[in-house]
Formats: C-alpha cells, sequence, structure tokens
C-alpha cells in the first residue's frame, strides 16, 4: 500500500510546491490537497496529522483529530457545521448576559453544553463558542481579560489555553 503524506518543500522564487511520499511533486498548495482528498488524507494537514502554526510550532492537526485521514476531518467538518445550526450567537450572547464578572472560555462551553442538553465529545462546543466570543469580542460587547499562557515567535503567534472575557458593560465603558 502506497503511502501518501504530502510534505511542504519551501521555495523563495516559485513559492511553496509539495513532495508526496508515492513520488508526486505538486506544485502548489491546491495541487496537494487535490492529492491529499484523491487519497483519502486530510487536506489541512496533507496527511501528517501534524498542523503547522507558525514555524517551528506545530501540533496534532484539529481538522483530522491528529490522524491524518480524509474520514476523520470530514466528520469534524460535519460536526462543526451541525454546532454552528444549534449553537447560535443568541445562544452564547444569552449565557454571557447572565453571567456577573469575569468568565472563561470553558465555563460558557459547559454553560451552553448543559443549556443544550447536549453529551460531552457529541459536538465541538468550545471551538464554536470560542468563535462566537471573538465575535463579541470584535463587536466591542466583551473585552479579553486574559494575558497570552505562551508567546510564539516573539509576539506575531500567541497561545490562549482557556481564555477569560468579561461584558463591556460590567467594566464601566
Amino acid at each position: 500500500m502506497t503511502k501518501h503524506t504530502i510534505t511542504s518543500q519551501p521555495g523563495v522564487i516559485l513559492g511553496d510546491t509539495y513532495t508526496c511520499d508515492c513520488g508526486l511533486h505538486l506544485a502548489d498548495r491546491m495541487t496537494a490537497e487535490v492529492h491529499a482528498a484523491e487519497h483519502q488524507q486530510c487536506t489541512v494537514c496533507l496527511g501528517s496529522a501534524e498542523e503547522l502554526l507558525a514555524p517551528d510550532l506545530s501540533r496534532g492537526c484539529t481538522a483530522c483529530a491528529g490522524t491524518g485521514g480524509r474520514r476523520e476531518q470530514i466528520t469534524w467538518q460535519l460536526a462543526y457545521t451541525e454546532a454552528e445550526q444549534l449553537i447560535t450567537m443568541s445562544v452564547v450572547r444569552g449565557v454571557v448576559g447572565e453571567l456577573d464578572g469575569p468568565f472563561h472560555l470553558s465555563q460558557v462551553a459547559d454553560l451552553v453544553r448543559a443549556g443544550l442538553g447536549l453529551p460531552a465529545g457529541r459536538l465541538p462546543v468550545g471551538p464554536r463558542v470560542r468563535d462566537l466570543l471573538l465575535e463579541l469580542q470584535a463587536a466591542g460587547e466583551i473585552a479579553m481579560l486574559s494575558a497570552p499562557d505562551e508567546l510564539i515567535d516573539g509576539t506575531d503567534v500567541v497561545l490562549y489555553r482557556d481564555p477569560q472575557w468579561q461584558r463591556v458593560r460590567s467594566l464601566g465603558v
């Protein structure tokens, strides 16, 4: 059985090219993703099971749960789409509106999960709630109180493990 893990070959003049373990050279990212999909590999990590976050910083691929497989990637994407339908902005806004003082991402995710009666692990509640909290932050309704847990590559890339926010009107702004 031929492996089809694809790796990036950085290029300065022409940009990145890609090489597959099967020996095929791929001209660009789109071609690499198509080849990965044709061979049931994740199109985010290209079958490597590692997601490159920044130069010299990687983690297990979140799109395929670190398996490198296309089936797992599609399963996660479908679950996230279902979470988008159930966990709306009004649901998160309602939970945040009931909280006094600062709150953590995990706290809001747990309250949303309990409020909707979702069993743990059923849907990616945390990632969906995080995305909506970031939208509320961008709209000026909440403000992040947390400092980054980790600075990566100076201050260009920061990592928050369980960020904390507070409603803006509670801040007196």
